[in-house]
């Protein structure tokens, strides 16, 4: 059964003998966390530059707003040190990739 971040807890599983494996999961629960702060932190960034950079709503956007945006959703990453974020979620997915190769 798939979990909606794109992975099956049943793969944690030992096979027929129904054995789990804690550190696959372990690995399953830290990327599913660090993806759903990566999300947290996307809708907060677009909320608050948002209110800030844009006065009038219309069809597009002019080269004021264009520019505070990019300099909002720059400050705002640098803010939340988001390299951290995505260090987080690499690492974890690429030890996750490795046990999974080791079964293969």
């Amino acid at each position: 059964m798939e979990d909606g971040f794109g992975s099956e807890f049943g793969a944690a599983g030992g096979g027929a003998g129904g054995k789990l494996d804690p550190g696959l999961i372990m690995d399953q629960v830290k990327v599913q966390i660090a993806v759903a702060n990566a999300q947290e932190l996307l809708q907060r960034m677009t909320d608050k530059c948002f209110r800030k950079c844009i006065g009038k709503p219309g069809s597009s956007l002019d080269n004021s707003e264009q520019k505070c945006i990019a300099m909002c959703m720059d400050r705002y990453m640098d803010a939340w040190n988001t390299d951290y974020v995505f260090t987080t979620l690499s690492r974890a997915y690429n030890s996750r990739l490795q046990r999974e190769r080791a079964n293969m």
